[in-house]
C-alpha cells in the first residue's frame, strides 16, 4: 500500500494557510486552482526560508508586511496599456462604434474594468472612448469603474503615474494627447481621470457593479477553477445591460457558457450578453426626511427624531458636502454604522461603494433634482449571506434649494427568494414538459382548432377525420425514420467502439515510451502530454491540455524551444534537435535532449509538432 500520510499532512497545512488568510485578511482563495496556488505559496515560503506551513503562519502573525509580499506572489498583477493591440484595435474600430450607435446620443455610458491591477487597462478604455466621443462627450457621458482585490495595486492606479517602460505600448500621438510628461514619468490627464473610479471588489464574494455597457475582464478568470469561473461569469452576465459586451483575455474562452454570452469575435475574445428574462421585483416605499436639525429641543423634535430612528427601513441622509448627516437604527444594524459616523465624509465609509456605488448616483440625484431608484441590488455580506435591496435616493429640497439626499435601503430579500423559488419551480416544470411538448405539438394544434369550432362540431367531423388520418401517416413516417435512426446509431456505436480501441492502443504506446512526448497544434497549444512528461515536470495532463506551450509553468526553459517548434510547424520536412538545461519536478538540474518534428496530416500538411524529450543521464 502507498503511504499517503505525508501528502494529507501537506494538504492540511496548505489549507490552514488559506483559512488563516481568509480569517485575518478577508480574502477567500478557495475558488483558485489548487495546483498553481500551492506552488506559489511554496515559492514564497522558500524565499523566506521556511519549509513548514505552521511555521509560515507564525511568520505571517509576526511580520505584517509578509501579507503584501504573499499577495503579490498569489495575485500576479501583469498588465500594460493596450495589451494585445490587435484585440484593442478591433474593439475601437468595430465594437465601440456599434455599441455607441445603439445608445441615445446623450445617454450615460457605464464601463467596468474588473481586475484592473495598476490601472493601465482602465486608462486604455478612457483613451478609446475619448477618441470615439471627444473630450466633452467623454467627460459628460462616461463612467469607468475599475476594481481589483489588491489594495496596493489600486493605490498605484489612483495616482495615474507611469514610467517610460510602462507606456511603451501607447502610440506616440496618443501618448502626447493623454499624458503629461513630468520628468521621467507620464501622468494621465486629470480632466479625464475624474471619470475613472477605482474601488476594491472581489469577483468571487462581492456583488457586481450593475447596468454596464462594456465589461473588460482580461486574464483574470484563468486564475480560478471551473466552478468559480461559472459563478463569476454569472455575476458578469448580471452586471451587463442587455446586449452589453464582455472583453476577455486571449487565454480565456467561453465555449461552455453559450447560455450567458454569445461570441462577437471569438478570436479576439469579444462576447455579447445573452439577454435573460427576469421577474419585476417588489416596489420600494420610502419618504424623504428633513436632514436639518434645530438647535432647540422640544417634544416635537424628539418625536421626529425617534420616528426617523425607528423607521422600518434603513435610511441615511447625506448633506450637500457629501457628509453623513443622519443615520437611523435600521441603517446602523444593517451596515455596522454608529453615531460617531455622523459628520464623516461618505467616501471614507464602506457604504460609499458597498452594497452599491453611491457616489455617482448621489451626484446624479443632486444635479437632476429628482428621485432615483436602484432595483435588485445584490449584496454579499458574508460567505453564505446574500441579501437583495431596492435603493431609493430622494433629493431634499427647500424652495428649490438642495439640502441633501435621503438614501433608503429596502430589504426585498424575501420577495427575491420567493421569485427565485418560483423561477426554479418554473424551470423544473419546463424541463419536465420538454418531451411532452415535442410529442403533443400536433395535438395542441388540433385542440386549438377544436376549441374555436365547438359550436360547429357537426360540420367539422370530416375535417377531424382527415386530420386523424394525416396524424397516422405522420406517425408511420416517424416510425420509419426512427428505425433508420436506430440503424445509424448502431453503426455509430460500432465506430465508437473502434475509436475507443484505437485510442486505448495509442494511449498504451504513449504510456510505454520512456521519453516525454508533447504534441502541440499549429497555435502551439498542448494536445498530447504523456505520463513521462507528467513525471519529468510535475504537471498533470489535465493541467497541460489546451494550454499554450510557452505559458506552462515548468522547469523547462520553453522560450529556448520557440525557434525549434516554429521551424517544425513551418517546414513539413524539418526535424530539429537541441539539448538544454532544465529543472525537473524534484528541483534537480538536468540536461534534456529535445527533438522536434512536424505532425503531418493525411494530405501531408503540417498539423502541429511532436516534441520528444529525453533526460541525458551521466554515463
Amino acid at each position: 500500500m502507498v503511504d499517503t500520510t505525508a501528502d494529507e499532512s501537506t494538504d492540511a497545512g496548505f489549507e490552514s494557510v488559506l483559512l488563516y488568510l481568509k480569517e485575518t485578511r478577508g480574502f477567500d482563495f478557495t475558488g483558485y486552482k489548487r495546483t498553481s496556488l500551492s506552488r506559489r505559496v511554496r515559492r514564497r515560503m522558500a524565499q523566506v526560508g521556511i519549509d513548514d506551513y505552521g511555521e509560515y503562519i507564525d511568520h505571517l502573525q509576526v511580520n505584517a508586511d509578509e501579507f503584501a509580499a504573499l499577495f503579490n506572489v498569489l495575485l500576479i498583477n501583469v498588465t500594460s496599456f493596450l495589451r494585445d493591440p490587435e484585440a484593442w484595435q478591433h474593439l475601437r474600430d468595430e465594437v465601440l462604434p456599434q455599441l455607441l450607435a445603439e445608445l441615445e446620443p446623450e445617454s450615460p455610458i457605464r464601463v467596468w474594468s474588473a481586475g484592473c491591477a495598476s490601472g493601465e487597462e482602465a486608462y486604455s478604455l478612457a483613451i478609446l472612448l475619448t477618441e470615439a466621443l471627444g473630450v466633452e462627450g467623454f467627460r459628460h457621458r462616461v463612467k469607468i469603474y475599475a476594481t481589483d482585490v489588491d489594495e496596493e495595486a489600486l493605490a498605484q492606479a489612483r495616482q495615474a503615474n507611469y514610467g517610460e517602460r510602462e507606456v511603451e505600448g501607447v502610440p506616440a500621438d496618443l501618448l502626447e494627447r493623454y499624458f503629461e510628461h513630468q520628468g521621467s514619468r507620464y501622468v494621465f490627464r486629470q480632466d479625464l481621470r475624474r471619470s475613472v473610479i477605482f474601488g476594491r471588489n472581489d469577483l468571487v464574494q462581492d456583488a457586481p457593479i450593475s447596468r454596464i455597457h462594456l465589461l473588460v475582464c482580461r486574464n483574470t478568470l484563468m486564475y480560478f477553477n471551473a466552478e468559480t469561473q461559472a459563478k463569476i461569469l454569472a455575476r458578469l452576465n448580471f452586471a451587463l445591460l442587455p446586449n452589453g459586451v464582455l472583453f476577455l483575455g486571449k487565454a480565456e474562452m467561453l465555449l461552455s457558457y453559450d447560455n450567458l454570452f454569445t461570441p462577437l469575435d471569438l478570436k479576439r475574445r469579444l462576447f455579447r450578453k445573452v439577454p435573460t428574462h427576469g421577474v419585476a421585483q417588489g416596489t420600494l416605499f420610502a419618504h424623504p426626511v428633513s436632514p436639518a436639525r434645530r438647535s432647540g429641543h422640544n417634544p416635537t423634535d424628539e418625536l421626529r427624531e425617534q420616528a426617523f430612528s425607528a423607521g422600518p427601513v434603513a435610511q441615511v441622509v447625506i448633506n450637500t458636502d457629501d457628509e453623513i448627516a443622519l443615520i437611523n437604527h435600521q441603517a446602523e444594524e444593517l451596515f455596522g454604522l454608529t453615531p460617531r459616523d455622523i459628520g464623516r465624509p461618505l467616501r471614507d465609509l464602506e457604504l460609499s461603494y458597498r452594497p452599491v456605488e453611491l457616489r455617482a448616483q448621489l451626484e446624479r440625484a443632486k444635479v437632476e433634482h429628482r428621485p432615483l431608484r436602484l432595483r435588485d441590488v445584490e449584496w454579499q455580506r458574508g460567505p453564505n449571506d446574500v441579501i437583495w435591496l431596492d435603493v431609493r435616493l430622494n433629493p431634499l429640497l427647500s424652495e428649490r434649494e438642495l439640502l441633501g439626499v435621503s438614501v433608503v435601503f429596502h430589504d426585498v430579500s424575501a420577495a427575491r427568494r420567493l421569485l427565485d423559488e418560483l423561477e426554479h419551480a418554473n424551470r423544473q416544470l419546463e424541463s419536465a414538459y420538454e418531451e411532452l411538448q415535442s410529442t403533443n405539438e400536433e395535438l395542441e394544434t388540433t385542440n386549438e382548432e377544436l376549441q374555436s369550432t365547438v359550436e360547429e362540431l357537426e360540420t367539422t367531423n370530416e375535417e377531424l377525420q382527415s386530420t386523424n388520418e394525416e396524424l397516422e401517416t405522420i406517425n408511420e413516417e416517424l416510425q420509419s425514420t426512427n428505425d433508420e435512426l436506430q440503424t445509424i446509431n448502431d453503426r455509430l456505436s460500432e465506430r465508437s467502439v473502434e475509436l475507443d480501441d484505437l485510442n486505448s492502443f495509442l494511449e498504451s504506446i504513449l504510456t510505454s515510451l520512456r521519453s516525454g512526448v508533447i504534441v502541440v497544434d499549429p497555435e502551439m497549444r498542448v494536445i498530447v502530454w504523456n505520463r513521462v512528461s507528467e513525471e519529468m515536470w510535475g504537471l498533470r495532463r489535465d493541467e497541460a491540455d489546451g494550454q499554450h506551450l510557452l505559458n506552462l509553468d515548468i522547469g523547462l526553459p520553453l522560450a529556448d524551444l520557440r525557434p525549434l517548434v516554429r521551424n517544425a510547424l513551418v517546414d513539413a520536412d524539418s526535424t530539429g534537435e537541441v539539448t538544454i538545461a532544465a529543472v525537473n519536478r524534484r528541483g534537480r538540474t538536468v540536461s534534456v535532449r529535445v527533438v522536434a518534428s512536424p505532425l503531418r496530416g493525411r494530405n501531408g500538411d503540417t498539423e502541429g509538432a511532436i516534441l520528444v524529450l529525453e533526460e541525458n543521464r551521466p554515463s
